[in-house]
C-alpha cells in the first residue's frame, strides 16, 4: 500500500509539473482551461498603447507650447538674436557699447511686453514676492590691472550685487535707472551680469483638442557671461517653464465631458493591470510551492538535491516582467488622471513609467512567440550569450575608459568633442559605429604638431582596435551561442533532472497501462484541497 502512495503521489506530481510546464494552447487541449491571463495581456497591451498614444499626443502639445515660447523670448529679450543660437549659449558681443545696449534692450522689451508680445503673456511674481526685474552682477572685490606693464593687483574674493526694477520704476524717465551707479560696470572685474524675471502665461491649444488648458509660470534668466575676460561675452538665455494650477477656469462646451470619458478609460486600464498583477503574482507562489513539492520528493527519492538550473525553471521571469510593467502602469495611471484633473503637473514622471511599462508590456509579447520554435531562437540565444557578453562587456568597458580619459586630457583643448568627458564617451561611441569619422579626424585643431600626431595615433589605434576586434569578437560571442542553440533544436537539449523526471515512465509498463484510469482517480482523490490550485497556475 506504501508503494501504490509512493505511486500516486509521483504521478500526480508528474502531472503537475508537465501541466505547469506547458503552453496556453496546450492547456486548453489537455484540460480545456481557458487562457484567462492571455487574454487579459492581449487585452492589456491594446489598451496600455491607447492610453500612452493619448497621453503622447497631449504631452507633444505641452513640449510645443515651452519649445515655441522659449524661441520668442530669445527674439523679444535677446537684441539681434538671429534665431539661431552659436554654442551652447544663444549669441555673444564683442565691446562694451554693445554690452551695455544688450542689456538696456531685455529690460526695456520686458517693460513693454503686453504692446509688442504675441503670446497670452503677463508680469509673474519672483522668489521675493514682487513683480518685476531683478538685475544682479558678480565681480572681484576689488583691483587694478595694466596689461601693457604687465601689472595686476586684484582681490579674488567675489561680490554680488543687486538691484531691483520694479514696474513703476520702468515707467519714470529711462535715464534715471540707466545712469545708475549700479550700471557702470568695470569690465575687468566684471564676471557675471544676470537678468532674471517671471512671466505667466495660458495654453490655449489644448481647447482645440477637447482638453482643459494649463497656466505655466515662465522663469527666465538672461546671463552675460565675462568669466573668461577674453573680449568676448557670452549670452545665455534660460526658461525653465512650470505648470501651475489655473486658479479660476470657466469653459464653455463639452471639453469637461471628454474629460471625464478619458479619466474612466484610464481607470479601467488600473483595473485591468491590477487584476494582470493579482494572477501573476499568485502565479509566482502557486509556482514556488510546486518547486518546494518537486525539491522535497527529489530529495526523499534520489537522496540528492536538484540542481540550480533546475530550480530557477519555476520562475518564470515574464511574470516578474509583467508584474514590473503592472505596478509602473497602475502608479502612471494614477498620476495622468491627476494631470488631467489639474492637481498635478509632473509630466516627466508621468512619461517615464507610462512610457517604460509601454515597452516592458510590448516586449513580454515575445514570451508568447517563443512557443513557435522558429521564433524561440532569438529568446534562447540571448539568454545563452548574455552571461558572456557581460563579462566580455566588463572588460571592454575598462579599455573603452581609458581611451575616454586620454582623449579628454590630450584632446580636449584642440577638439570640440573631446572638451568633456560624457562628450568624449559619446563620440567614441560613435566611431565604434562608424559614424563621423571623417569630421573626427578633420575637425582637430594643427596648433600643436606633437598633438596632432598624438590624435591620429590615439584615434587610428582605436577605431582599429574596437572595430576590427573588439566589436568582431563581440559578434562572434552571439553567433556561437545561435550555432549552439540551433544545434541543440537540432539534435536536442541537454536534459536535466527535472527534464528527465518528466520522460520518467512508471516502472512497471503493463501496470500503468492497466492502471493509468485508476492512478488518475487515486491521484484526484488523494491530492490535498490545498493543491488543487496547483494545476491552474498557468
Amino acid at each position: 500500500m506504501a508503494h501504490l502512495d509512493s505511486e500516486v503521489n509521483e504521478e500526480c506530481l508528474r502531472q503537475d509539473l508537465k501541466f505547469y510546464f506547458m503552453s496556453p494552447c496546450e492547456k486548453y487541449r489537455a484540460r480545456h482551461q481557458i487562457p484567462w491571463k492571455l487574454g487579459l495581456q492581449i487585452l492589456k497591451i491594446v489598451m496600455v498603447t491607447a492610453q500612452l498614444v493619448r497621453f503622447g499626443l497631449s504631452n507633444q502639445l505641452v513640449v510645443a507650447f515651452k519649445e515655441e515660447n522659449t524661441v520668442a523670448f530669445k527674439h523679444l529679450f535677446l537684441k539681434g538674436y538671429s534665431g539661431i543660437d552659436e554654442d551652447d549659449y544663444s549669441y555673444s558681443v564683442y565691446t562694451q557699447e554693445d554690452a551695455y545696449e544688450s542689456i538696456f534692450f531685455a529690460i526695456n522689451q520686458y517693460h513693454h511686453l503686453k504692446n509688442i508680445s504675441l503670446g497670452t503673456l503677463g508680469y509673474g511674481e519672483n522668489e521675493d514676492n514682487r513683480i518685476g526685474l531683478k538685475v544682479c552682477k558678480r565681480h572681484y572685490k576689488k583691483g587694478t590691472m595694466f596689461p601693457s606693464n604687465e601689472t595686476l593687483n586684484i582681490d579674488s574674493d567675489i561680490e554680488t550685487d543687486c538691484l531691483h526694477i520694479d514696474l513703476q520704476a520702468l515707467s519714470k524717465n529711462p535715464q534715471d535707472w540707466k545712469n545708475s551707479s549700479f550700471f557702470r560696470l568695470e569690465f575687468y572685474r566684471l564676471l557675471q551680469v544676470e537678468i532674471s524675471f517671471h512671466l505667466k502665461g495660458i495654453d490655449l491649444q489644448t481647447i482645440h483638442f477637447r482638453e482643459l488648458p494649463d497656466c505655466y509660470v515662465f522663469q527666465n534668466t538672461i546671463t552675460f557671461d565675462n568669466k573668461a575676460h577674453s573680449g568676448k561675452i557670452k549670452i545665455y538665455f534660460d526658461s525653465d517653464a512650470h505648470i501651475e494650477e489655473c486658479k479660476d477656469l470657466n469653459i464653455s462646451g463639452s471639453i469637461q465631458k471628454n474629460t471625464q470619458y478619458i479619466l474612466v478609460f484610464d481607470a479601467f486600464v488600473i483595473v485591468i493591470c491590477l487584476a494582470s498583477l493579482i494572477l501573476c503574482t499568485r502565479s509566482i507562489v502557486l509556482a514556488l510551492k510546486l518547486r518546494k513539492r518537486f525539491l522535497n520528493f527529489f530529495l526523499e527519492k534520489y537522496k540528492r538535491h536538484v540542481c540550480n538550473a533546475d530550480r530557477w525553471e519555476f520562475i518564470n521571469g515574464w511574470y516578474i516582467l509583467v508584474i514590473i510593467s503592472d505596478l509602473m502602469t497602475i502608479i502612471g495611471s494614477i498620476l495622468k488622471m491627476e494631470i488631467k484633473a489639474k492637481n498635478l503637473t509632473n509630466y516627466d514622471l508621468c512619461s517615464i513609467l507610462l512610457g517604460t511599462s509601454t515597452l516592458l508590456v510590448w516586449v513580454g509579447v515575445i514570451r508568447y512567440l517563443g512557443y513557435f520554435q522558429t521564433y524561440n531562437v532569438l529568446i534562447l540565444t540571448m539568454q545563452a550569450s548574455l552571461p558572456k557578453v557581460l563579462r566580455f562587456c566588463a572588460c571592454a568597458g575598462m579599455i573603452y575608459l581609458g581611451y575616454t580619459f586620454c582623449g579628454w586630457i590630450v584632446l580636449g583643448p584642440y577638439h570640440d568633442k573631446f572638451e568633456d568627458l560624457d562628450t568624449v564617451a559619446e563620440c567614441l561611441f560613435s566611431l565604434v559605429n562608424g559614424d563621423d569619422m571623417f569630421a573626427t579626424f578633420a575637425q582637430i585643431q594643427k596648433k600643436s604638431i606633437l598633438v596632432w600626431l598624438f590624435s591620429r595615433l590615439y584615434l587610428y589605434s582605436f577605431i582599429s582596435l574596437f572595430i576590427y576586434m573588439i566589436l568582431s569578437l563581440f559578434i562572434a560571442l552571439i553567433t556561437d551561442s545561435y550555432d549552439t542553440i540551433k544545434k541543440y533544436q537540432q539534435n536536442g537539449f541537454p536534459d536535466t533532472d527535472l527534464q528527465e523526471f518528466l520522460k520518467e515512465c512508471s516502472s512497471k509498463e503493463k501496470y500503468q497501462k492497466e492502471s493509468s484510469a485508476f492512478l488518475s482517480r487515486v491521484c484526484c482523490l488523494r491530492r490535498k484541497g490545498s493543491d488543487d490550485h496547483l494545476i491552474l497556475i498557468n
